[in-house]
């Protein structure tokens, strides 16, 4: 059977060992990540590259085309989920009774619906869980985006169950999400990762410096069971988004244990926040400047096209690249453009007054922490809203109030920020709007530069 051609540029993994037969082959290892230019005469060839830039022919059955890992399928490998069981069946497992052990299923009465059961006092209990408005419920009062979400909140407070989540029946969990990402060409081998020096530390884990067959990495470390399941969830969404200004996935690696990694690409000169700060006035210039500001741009404007919404836009979520390349990371909080979140943790500063009052997310949100990120690459690496107290920075901003424009900031890109910091999400200019006035503003200051060297030579 002949294979259905992949546009060019899909990445594809490399399924075997290929050793080529001409000089016109491209030869690769099992796992080699490779890029298509263009499908050959010959359907079962196409010409690819690999990731040191060589071209050549590559036999189209030796290789998988890597594909996107929708987040909702992975609620299928979360440990505590056990999919279409029986209410029996479900009882069973749970037994012999331990107050506060749970489980969560399929609902057999109410297709598309669930069924938390909770083992209580020697009995199991079956709380329906409803979809209401693309939100699931128990008891129409509290409403939450995911299982996750809502499996988290019963395990802090009972809030009306016959007692709180304490242990989770375990299934198969995790090992089949590394299923699924395999399955996706996105499993890597733990056995081919070293592991190397941390190069930063977080609240569920390390970030290391690694090596994955030859090549430097950046690799995410997360140790906690629970955790792991969103961070699952960021890796998901990064298989779905390819642009050179975003942080690009190179792979995952879930163990038996329930450890994960992450694996990226390096960036060798660390976020942009602390780039700003080391380096300051003396070592970059306004044209410097611009640069970051388009990159991250180009990224959000990607995103943007995509329906998708970072939500946490900061410089300290901006990683630089050895060749001085910006590129947006972090995509712990992103999600397609409808859904909503809690905002007990979102960053104040950052985060638009909407996004705040109201938990509404969206571009526009995006948009005003762009115009904050922008204050924050024209300052130098300064904290936002400097000399107010936090508890200030919302009734002020909600009355109108726009940071002063950063020493040395061109007037032209202080306007841009106030644009950004427009309290009327519909009248913020879009990403693609942002991207263009930037680029004109940038080739206007090449312009400057060219005249002011050619009055130097003169």
């Amino acid at each position: 059977m002949t294979p259905t051609p992949w546009p060019q540029g899909t990445e594809c993994v490399a399924r075997y060992n290929f050793k080529g037969t001409s000089e016109q082959d491209l030869p690769f290892n099992r796992g080699d990540v490779l890029t298509i230019i263009v499908v050959t005469k010959d359907p079962n060839w196409y010409k690819a590259k690999n990731a040191a830039g060589r071209e050549g022919t590559i036999p189209a059955n030796y290789v998988q085309k890597r594909e996107g890992v929708k987040i909702q399928r992975l609620w299928w490998f979360i440990k505590w989920f056990h999919g279409k069981i029986t209410r029996d069946w479900a009882e069973q497992l749970l037994h012999p009774p331990e107050t506060g052990l749970f489980l969560v299923r399929e609902s057999t009465n109410f297709p598309g619906d669930y069924t938390l059961c909770v083992s209580c006092d020697g009995k199991v209990e079956h709380y329906r869980i409803i979809y209401h408005d693309g939100k699931l419920t128990i008891d129409e009062e509290e409403y939450f985006e995911n299982l996750m979400q809502l499996v988290e909140h019963y395990t802090k407070d009972a809030d009306g169950l016959c007692t709180k989540l304490i242990k989770p029946k375990i299934e198969e969990g995790t090992v089949a999400a590394q299923d699924e990402f395999s399955r996706s060409g996105w499993s890597l081998s733990r056995k081919e990762l070293k592991l190397q020096q941390v190069i930063g530390k977080g609240e569920f884990g390390d970030v290391k410096v690694g090596d994955y067959r030859g090549t430097k990495v950046a690799v995410k470390c997360i140790k906690n069971d629970a955790t792991a399941q969103a961070f699952i969830a960021e890796a998901s969404v990064m298989t779905q988004l390819h642009h050179n200004n975003l942080v690009q996935l190179l792979g995952v690696i879930v163990e038996e244990n329930g450890s994960l990694y992450i694996v990226t690409e390096y960036m060798a000169k660390g976020c942009l926040v602390d780039y700003l700060r080391s380096r300051g006035r003396t070592v970059l210039g306004g044209d410097a400047l611009l640069n970051f500001a388009l990159d991250v741009c180009e990224a959000m404007a990607y995103l943007e096209a995509n329906n998708f919404v970072h939500r946490d836009l900061a410089a300290r979520n901006v990683l630089v690249s050895d060749d001085n390349i910006a590129k947006v990371s972090d995509f712990g909080l992103t999600k397609e453009a409808t859904s909503t979140q809690d905002t007990a943790k979102l960053p104040v500063k950052w985060t638009s007054p909407e996004a705040l009052r109201e938990k509404k997310f969206s571009t526009k949100s995006d948009v005003w922490s762009y115009g904050i990120l922008l204050w924050e690459i024209f300052s130098f690496g300064r904290v936002p809203y400097p000399r107010i107290p936090l508890k200030d920075v919302v009734p002020r901003v909600e009355k109108g109030y726009k940071m002063d424009c950063p020493d040395g900031c061109p007037e032209v890109v202080y306007n841009i920020m106030k644009q950004c910091w427009n309290l009327d999400p519909a009248s913020r200019p879009s990403f693609q709007m942002l991207k263009e006035w930037l680029q004109h503003i940038n080739q206007g200051m090449v312009k400057i530069t060219m005249q002011l060297y050619l009055l130097m030579v003169m």
